[in-house]
């Protein structure tokens, strides 16, 4: 569930000792504190404006933030008082672990370890045995703890860091962060979505994926609230039939990457992308097949009304529409060569095409003809969807949302409250729809886009592009084969 923090800072860590009872801390120095489970975040007085990147709460009231430069800022009634304290270091501080009100470690770069037993008043080097940067370090108890960080290090003490020990993690991946839960379990999460996990206290490390794939997603398309695909980079195809709780690798039999995708219902989709690539399925995705179009310009959306009618658009103004599920392709005269990126077909005669330049493009003849419509402006218009025939949104440049309720007729701008670039867009009926755009922005409206909401998502990678399958449940798809899922709450 979203929650208002009252600050634009990027938040980087945050800890909490009960429910109810949390601190989190970031960027420029930024405290804020919760008492009612993140309900209200009250803002505290740190006393620095360099980022605070680990913070460790041993109780609700004795708790150690870190930071560059070697600042060490600690409390004790609950952050009321924020007071520095001598680290002996000048390196920059990564992380931190307090497991009772005396005993902490911080780490940081260089291989740099902190140990405190009475509260901060006084910090001892330890001995890391690297100069790798450690990002993390958490400790279950007194003596047992493990620090990670750069290149997949992992070291391990049982005597609360007289000596630390060099663990083989099976990656170069640099870890980020670490927990420990009781004497044995613990897990350690990182770059390109690495997860290790420990059942011994770390004495041994087992991956496991956090991801089908770290290729880049390109598009999704849901059929229904279950069944779903994803396309990307390299011709990856991914498949759900849960609603996005696991996906499936599937084999498209092409290396090409795949740019759009358009599934009608749970058996019959189509996917499109490079040099003219269309390959099609009529089984779920268990079986893809090539379809021949006689073109080699790039695809970059495509839009099926049933599972016979369908378009697909991309560079040169190209505009290629099927009657036969793809058997056959026509290409059809746009009047343009600008590129063409969204398309929205909605029954077998209406559909609307977008793309460079503000050019919006509408037919009512099944694609015999296409008609220029006024956008009323030149920033390019990535993505469209139309509910119905008369209904409908494109979203693109500079944070631009246009809308119309008559066809497009007349197209009619909203205010988005961005001027990122908005790469998707997804309407479930005339009310309810979402926008995902670059640095991970995802934008809700439950009213036609008279208010467009953010949401909160756990990433800033680029969204790439948003498919809804009811009011408030859609999945958004990007960078590095990011797939995030909204649901609604129940």
């Amino acid at each position: 569930m979203s929650q208002t923090s009252g600050t634009t800072n990027a938040l980087l860590a945050v800890s909490f000792t009960d429910a109810n009872t949390g601190t989190a801390v970031g960027e420029n120095g930024i405290i804020l504190r919760t008492i009612d489970g993140g309900a209200d975040w009250i803002s505290q007085t740190s006393g620095t404006t360099n980022n605070l990147n680990a913070v460790s709460f041993s109780d609700a009231n004795n708790g150690t933030a870190v930071s560059w430069y070697g600042i060490i800022l600690r409390t004790t009634d609950g952050g009321a008082h924020w007071v520095n304290q001598r680290s002996g270091t000048g390196e920059f501080l990564y992380g931190v672990s307090f497991t009772d009100a005396n005993n902490g470690t911080a780490v940081g770069e260089d291989g740099t370890i902190l140990r405190t037993t009475n509260g901060g008043l006084r910090w001892v080097h330890q001995r890391s045995g690297t100069t790798k940067f450690l990002w993390g370090v958490s400790f279950s108890n007194t003596n047992n703890g493990i620090a990670v960080g750069e290149g997949g290090i992992i070291l391990r003490t049982t005597d609360g860091g007289t000596t630390w020990v060099s663990q083989t993690s099976g990656t170069t991946q640099s870890l980020i962060g670490v927990s420990l839960i009781g004497a044995n379990a613990g897990a350690t999460v990182g770059f390109l979505g690495t997860i290790l996990h420990t059942t011994n206290g770390g004495t041994s490390w087992v991956s496991q994926s956090s991801a089908v794939t770290l290729l880049s997603l390109e598009d999704v398309s849901f059929s229904d609230a279950n069944n779903g695909t994803a396309v990307g980079d390299h011709g990856t195809i991914l498949r759900t039939t849960n609603g996005g709780s696991t996906w499936v690798s599937q084999t498209s039999g092409t290396p090409k990457t795949l740019l759009g995708v358009s599934f009608t219902d749970a058996n019959n989709g189509t996917a499109v992308g490079e040099f003219g690539t269309i390959v099609r399925t009529t089984d779920g995705g268990n079986n893809w097949f090539r379809q021949v179009i006689g073109t080699g310009n790039d695809l970059w959306g495509v839009s099926f009304a049933d599972a016979n009618h369908g378009t697909a658009v991309g560079y040169g103004g190209t505009i290629l529409t099927t009657t036969d599920g793809g058997n056959t392709w026509i290409r059809q005269s746009s009047g343009t060569y600008v590129p063409l990126t969204g398309v929205s077909r909605t029954d077998a005669n209406i559909g609307t095409v977008t793309g460079g330049a503000g050019i919006i493009l509408r037919t009512t003849d099944g694609g015999n003809t296409w008609v220029p419509q006024t956008s009323g402006t030149l920033n390019d218009l990535l993505r469209v969807s139309f509910t119905d025939a008369n209904t409908g949104t494109t979203v693109g440049q500079f944070g631009t949302i246009l809308r119309t309720t008559d066809g497009g007729d007349h197209w009619v701008p909203q205010q988005s409250g961005t001027t990122e670039l908005l790469t998707g867009v997804s309407f479930t009926d005339a009310n309810h729809g979402m926008i995902c755009g670059v640095f991970g922005i995802i934008l809700r409206t439950t009213d036609g886009g008279e208010n467009w909401v953010f949401e909160t998502t756990p990433t800033d990678y680029d969204l790439s592009r948003i498919s809804c399958t009811g009011a408030s449940n859609g999945t958004a798809v990007g960078y590095g084969g990011s797939i995030f899922r909204r649901e609604a709450v129940r």
